[in-house]
């Protein structure tokens, strides 16, 4: 049994998403971001840099794990699957999960926060993560339009990458003209695992799409309590 410890933001779906196709049985215990939870001495005994996900491995002693990407090595791994073992493939794979935590994830974080949380409006800001954001997802469409997904077959870098990009639109980036990013995106939503993965511990797909602008503005009203407070925001 795994015990999650998450939160509804892009780096939390990576762990739930890769459970759920993995098939492990899982506990969650959602943390409140808002209210500090990541602060909590219990918490920053499973993940020393109170950051979520983390993880315990029950199985295991009680082995505990943080970092997004490493869990999910760990966990690919653990189940044999979505990681191969082969050199080649399996370097394939990683570089394209380091892609995702290198590039993506950090300027789409904080694109995030200047164009979404941040009180003032500094528009160079957000012009320059914003259009950096923009060239990152090219990246992605030009292996797209090589290979179905990222690293041949469907991986745990697809699952990472995913976990970000779907939530584009959140962080003003556009991807229009994108054809094979976008046919990627919409095969991954269509994955059972991907589904359920993005509900735990909560689906905020309708916020992240600023559908409902109330929604969305005390969505960044919390976050933007995270930003001016610990100055550590999760996406």
């Amino acid at each position: 049994m795994i015990e999650l410890y998450t939160a509804p933001t892009p780096n939390g779906y990576k762990a739930s998403i890769a459970l759920e196709e993995m098939a492990i049985p899982y506990q969650v215990h959602p943390i409140d971001l808002s209210t500090g939870a990541q602060r909590d001495p219990a918490f920053l005994r499973i993940c020393p840099n109170g950051r979520i996900p983390a993880i315990v491995d029950k199985e295991q002693d009680d082995l505990a794990l943080f970092e997004s990407g490493a869990i999910m090595i760990y966990l690919a791994e653990k189940c044999g699957r979505f990681l191969p073992t082969d050199v080649k493939g399996r370097s394939r794979v990683i570089q394209w999960l380091m892609f995702q935590m290198g590039g993506i994830g950090p300027m789409m974080g904080q694109a995030n926060v200047f164009y979404r949380y941040f009180p003032e409006k500094i528009q160079p800001a957000i012009d320059r993560y914003q259009a950096e954001g923009r060239r990152l997802f090219e990246v992605l469409n030009n292996r797209l339009g090589e290979s179905e997904y990222l690293a041949g077959d469907y991986s745990i870098a697809d699952m990472a990458n995913w976990s970000w990009v779907r939530t584009h639109r959140w962080s003003g980036i556009d991807i229009e003209g994108l054809d094979h990013l976008s046919r990627w995106m919409g095969a991954i939503a269509e994955r059972p695992g991907a589904q359920r993965g993005v509900k735990v511990p909560v689906d905020i797909a309708e916020i992240m799409d600023a559908k409902r602008e109330e929604d969305a503005e005390e969505f960044s009203r919390r976050a933007r309590t995270m930003v001016l407070g610990a100055q550590s925001p999760e996406p």
